[in-house]
């Protein structure tokens, strides 16, 4: 899916060049954005991507070019570092081994493994101790100076957060780039979005160009949201198997409900 945003962040996959000539000032991503504006999508088409191109380019090394984690609630960089080496298969950390030599154990591993790109999703769920969250950014700054890999993040308006623009934290927001994601405007984006989509159906009776003409209506259900788009025929999807019309039509569209308040 080519949306705005997932193209915008597939033309940062140049930062991994910047940082193999850089190793005190790396750089790094940001994707912010409300909830369903195709964050994780973009983050993951941007994983995929760069992956595919480094096994075309060197199909006979043995590498791991992307790691891709979810921070999880309540979150310490500490803890997102244990996810790193979770995704890398290495042993459970030491919980009595200090922050600077767990991220020194992880890059040793994210270096044998020949890691490019550290792509972490829904950071906003990094717990902030202070209003500023110092503590925590001053953290992230080190693990993207120590780790031989270009740390990219998604997660909901993080640059009202605090995590990168207040206090210690413009240090770090200096070197990165920021993208952000927000609703697609009805015009040929969209309207190619929802052709992508249904191109991707598999249903025995769906007719060709159904969603397609249905593409204003779409956008008025979804409010330009790819996350609620992709949901609704998803759902739609599903709905037709299970009642065996194995067609997604505005009828069967108008009865499922999006996430969230509507």
């Amino acid at each position: 899916m080519a949306t705005p945003t997932i193209q915008e962040i597939e033309e940062q996959v140049g930062l991994t060049q910047l940082n193999h000539h850089d190793s005190i000032a790396r750089r790094g991503l940001v994707v912010s954005g409300p909830p369903f504006t195709g964050k994780s999508t973009g983050l993951t088409q941007l994983g995929r991507t760069y992956e595919l191109w480094i096994r075309q380019r060197y199909p006979s090394q043995d590498r791991i070019p992307v790691v891709y984690v979810t921070t999880p609630p309540q979150c310490s960089p500490r803890d997102l570092v244990a996810e790193v080496a979770r995704f890398l298969g290495l042993s459970p950390i030491n919980p009595r081994a200090g922050f600077t030599n767990v991220v020194d154990g992880v890059g040793q591993a994210l270096t044998e493994a020949r890691c490019d790109l550290a792509l972490v999703d829904e950071i906003h769920n990094l717990y902030l101790p202070t209003a500023a969250g110092e503590y925590p950014s001053d953290q992230l700054k080190y693990l993207t100076e120590r780790l031989p890999a270009t740390f990219v993040y998604a997660g909901i308006n993080l640059e009202k957060s605090g995590l990168f623009t207040r206090g210690h934290a413009t240090q770090t927001a200096r070197q990165i780039t920021l993208v952000k994601a927000g609703a697609i405007p009805y015009g040929p984006e969209w309207e190619g979005l929802v052709a992508n989509l249904e191109a991707g159906l598999r249903l025995h009776r769906h007719e060709d160009g159904t969603l397609i003409h249905l593409d204003r209506y779409l956008h008025e259900r979804t409010h330009g949201m790819i996350g609620n788009l992709s949901h609704l025929i998803q759902a739609g999807a599903l709905a037709a198997i299970d009642d065996g019309s194995e067609a997604v039509t505005r009828q069967l569209l108008e009865v499922i409900r999006l996430p969230g308040f509507h």
